[in-house]
């Protein structure tokens, strides 16, 4: 039986989420203050953690910001804001999902459900053949997958897990066009109902990290279809 912590302020929809999680056979927490949520999350064993935005005395984005400091739990961000640069902002502080308020509980659920299937597959692939070190090349980038390490001239480069994965799936499928759709699925998950503009954030953000100022980038855009990184032109 999979343990969600509920942090939601606002009783009647933390007690309507909670029964219908019960009723999914989920064992549940609801905790209504910021720091007292936190508290639990740091200490609770929980598989994942329902975290609402506005919270009192500590706001959801400061929890995730601190429960990623030290613990891997998924967490789902719910949040009236739908804006993408609150959607990226708590993503970027530690969330893997959010969804935004009104939501229907079927939606909830679903996201609860992909979010415990990608979990199990990483715990698979850490305890597999896969977890052995890799050496991955490209150009002058160089990564180590076992422990996510990226190195480009000699430095070593510090990327989130979501920049990690989007350079990977482009490595993966270098000199092919990969559409915005696809990397939604690769990196989200097929239920994720992140937009594609979020993609090109997180493609912003990963240029920023591994392009050398007055060089070409890597990561070539194809106006109105996705990206690519080709071996004989980076133009």
């Amino acid at each position: 039986m999979s343990k969600v912590l509920i942090i939601e302020d606002e009783k009647n929809l933390a007690r309507f989420v909670e029964l219908e999680l019960q009723h999914e056979n989920y064992e549940t927490l609801v905790e209504y203050n910021g720091r007292k949520g936190l508290d639990q999350a740091l200490n609770g064993d929980f598989d994942v953690i329902l975290l609402d935005l506005m919270l009192p005395e500590l706001n959801g984005l400061e929890i995730a910001r601190r429960v990623r400091q030290v613990k891997t739990t998924p967490i789902i961000m719910m949040t009236a804001r739908d804006s993408v640069i609150d959607r990226v902002s708590g993503l970027d502080h530690g969330a893997d999902d959010y969804i935004v308020k009104p939501f229907a509980i079927e939606e909830l659920l679903a996201r609860l459900r992909a979010v415990l299937r990608r979990v199990n597959l990483e715990k698979k692939s850490q305890n597999g053949i896969v977890s052995k070190q890799k050496i991955v090349k490209f150009n002058d980038l160089t990564i180590e997958t076992a422990n996510r390490i990226v190195h480009r001239e000699g430095k070593s480069i510090d990327l989130t897990k979501r920049e990690y994965n989007l350079l990977m799936t482009l490595i993966e499928n270098k000199n092919n066009v990969v559409s915005r759709e696809q990397l939604l699925d690769q990196i989200w998950g097929p239920e994720s109902k992140i937009e594609t503009n979020v993609v090109e954030v997180y493609v912003r953000y990963l240029r920023n990290k591994i392009d050398v100022p007055d060089r070409p980038s890597y990561i070539k855009t194809v106006r109105g279809t996705g990206y690519m990184m080709r071996t004989d032109d980076v133009e």
